[in-house]
């Protein structure tokens, strides 16, 4: 794996295509104008992937191999992208709104990631065939025909790795997911503006975008808009609609997810 990194001369990406954590750092990276390659090993393969990429230290991806370092975590990556690429910056320059900024993006990662998966995973799991559709799009080569196959296994792994089919934990995401919204919206009434913090795209902007990418489905994410969706995932989804929070999510992709 570090022979193809050091082949390509060029920065790798291993990822999940819909993961909105590896939304974050593809963002970033595209944002910055970094050439890279992407590589989106089959998921459940990519625990012991990161595993052995970051030497013990990450369990999951996105993990991005740069200038002869491996670096595990949405956070961490972006801090080194900072320091290797620091045009355009995602750090504000303001040491008061650059603080801001990274306790925002922690916030976000802490308290909203984590149940925007959950919560999507779960709401397939209770639809099997929606869930192998949207799992045929997201395997590597000819293992998407095998829809069925792909389908099982999607609902075991998130099961298994999230604890996707609990109700009780669905009905907390559901919960935390609006208080998510919450935090947003008074931290867009705070600067009344384009942007979290400051006056330019920072890290706060794209974290809390990427994050809620699952539950908005804008059209420049990565989830193909078109594929068909739990409805009661889609109810969810439209009793949120009218948040000032939801439109703004919407803008920031259409304004600034340029690829």
């Amino acid at each position: 794996m570090r022979t193809m990194a050091t082949q390509s001369q060029k920065p790798v990406l291993w990822q999940l295509d819909y993961s909105h954590y590896a939304e974050k750092v593809r963002w970033a990276l595209e944002h910055k104008g970094i050439d890279h390659v992407r590589r989106s090993p089959l998921p459940g393969t990519h625990i012991p992937i990161a595993l052995v990429l970051t030497r013990g230290a990450q369990p999951t991806v996105p993990v991005l191999q740069i200038d002869g370092r491996t670096i595990g975590d949405s956070t961490e990556i972006i801090a080194a992208l900072e320091s290797i690429h620091p045009e355009p910056p995602l750090y504000p320059i303001d040491a008061e709104e650059r603080a801001r900024a990274i306790e925002l993006e922690d916030w976000f990662d802490e308290n909203l990631g984590p149940h925007a998966r959950l919560l999507s995973f779960y709401e397939l799991i209770q639809e099997p065939e929606v869930f192998a559709d949207v799992a045929a799009q997201a395997v590597p080569g000819p293992l998407g025909k095998a829809k069925p196959v792909i389908g099982a296994y999607a609902r075991a792994f998130t099961s298994i790795r999230f604890g996707a089919n609990s109700d009780e934990a669905a009905e907390r995401a559901r919960e935390a997911i609006a208080t998510a919204f919450d935090k947003l919206e008074a931290e867009m009434e705070r600067d009344e503006g384009e942007f979290l913090v400051g006056e330019d795209l920072s890290v706060a902007d794209i974290t809390a975008a990427s994050l809620f990418y699952p539950v908005v489905v804008p059209p420049e994410g990565p989830l193909d808009p078109s594929l068909p969706r739990p409805p009661a995932f889609d109810r969810f989804r439209q009793s949120l609609s009218d948040r000032p929070g939801f439109e703004w999510v919407e803008d920031t992709f259409r304004r600034h997810r340029h690829r």
